[in-house]
């Protein structure tokens, strides 16, 4: 069984501690994705669990094993870089089979190998070009298939897609996903792309700063973020957020416009909130997803229209902010245009303003 354990681990860089104590289980055949801005820590955490970084503080785990002293050949994990980090001068099928030419394996043994992970990544027509004549999306594919004829227990995965396209970066997306269900094995994925998190995890890991800010799976973090960070950073568009007033019940918000709040909803009498909705969650009348049996009805000035085919994000000013919200089965909108809009309140968020926790 290949778990992979993380007890309070940390790392510093002399005197400064990037990673703080982060706890993290990851069950077999799992795919977890850490995601976060820049500068947060995720690649930092990959490159420990790797043994390419040292740790400072804690313990890790690879199935029963401790492995904080072992050095990454011995750790029984492969790992798939955002540089795709090829031999030049080799063709396809040397470079998959170069590591296990190293490691002692007979000729036999790598071509069987070599010949799988060549079947899965459909990689046969390009065994014998070098690594110039091949596309971004062929080069990953070749450092994949370098990890998986090692048959390791964990996969790890470093912004692998970063350098791609859009375009391929969804294919490449699909090719994972594949990948992940023919060789099945624990895989830990680093990411800065939220939407590449949500299509790609079983569960995710939101970093910030050096600390795990919420662990779920994709339709936990976007319907229950557990802080504003979170509920900003999953979901495109991001979740709105307006700052507000408790007063009767109600978020009263800067331009005088008053939200009922859920019933469920922790707070007090004057307290400073911040209130959260998808834009989904905030639609024009008829042209939204759900039938809401509790709504309240805004007329708002359209400030700018971005059809996208299906749906058009309008921006609109509430609050004394602009917010965006989702026009589904569009119609043309001028800017300038004043819509009635239907805002969601069962899909209300309600956050504490001093600690941006959530309060429901």
């Amino acid at each position: 069984m290949a778990e992979v354990r993380l007890e309070k681990v940390v790392k510093r860089y002399g005197k400064l501690e990037i990673v703080h104590g982060i706890d993290l289980d990851v069950a077999h055949n799992e795919f977890v994705v850490l995601v976060g801005p820049s500068g947060c820590g995720k690649s930092t955490t990959l490159r420990m669990i790797a043994g390419l970084e040292e740790i400072s503080g804690g313990t890790i785990r690879i199935g029963d094993r401790v492995v904080n002293a072992l050095p990454p050949r011995s750790r029984n994990i492969s790992m798939v870089f955002q540089s795709y980090a090829l031999y030049p001068h080799m063709t396809v099928r040397e470079n998959l089979g170069f590591g296990l030419k190293i490691a002692g394996q007979g000729e036999e043994e790598i071509a069987k190998r070599v010949g799988e992970a060549a079947e899965i990544l459909g990689l046969g027509p390009y065994m014998d070009r070098l690594p110039q004549h091949l596309s971004g999306g062929q080069r990953q594919r070749v450092a994949m298939g370098r990890a998986i004829v090692r048959h390791p227990d964990v996969f790890l995965f470093d912004e692998p897609l970063s350098n791609l396209d859009a375009k391929l970066r969804g294919q490449m997306r699909v090719e994972i996903k594949k990948l992940h269900q023919r060789v099945k094995t624990t895989v830990i994925y680093v990411t800065h792309d939220q939407v590449e998190a949500m299509t790609l995890a079983d569960r995710i890991v939101i970093m910030r700063d050096g600390h795990v800010e919420q662990v779920g799976t994709p339709s936990e973090v976007f319907e229950q973020p557990v802080n504003t960070f979170v509920a900003g950073f999953i979901g495109s568009p991001p979740m709105n957020q307006l700052d507000a007033r408790v007063s009767s019940g109600k978020a009263v918000l800067s331009d005088g416009l008053e939200v009922p709040l859920p019933a469920d909803a922790r707070v007090s009498e004057g307290q400073q909130i911040v209130v959260g909705f998808r834009p989904e969650s905030f639609a024009p009348k008829g042209h939204s997803l759900h039938g809401a049996d509790q709504s309240l009805m805004v007329n708002r000035t359209v400030t700018i229209a971005e059809p996208l085919g299906t749906e058009t994000i309008l921006f609109a000013s509430v609050g004394g902010q602009e917010i965006q919200g989702k026009m589904l089965n569009p119609r043309p909108v001028a800017p300038g245009e004043q819509l009635e809009f239907t805002l969601d309140l069962q899909r209300l968020h309600v956050f504490d303003k001093a600690t941006g926790k959530t309060l429901r």
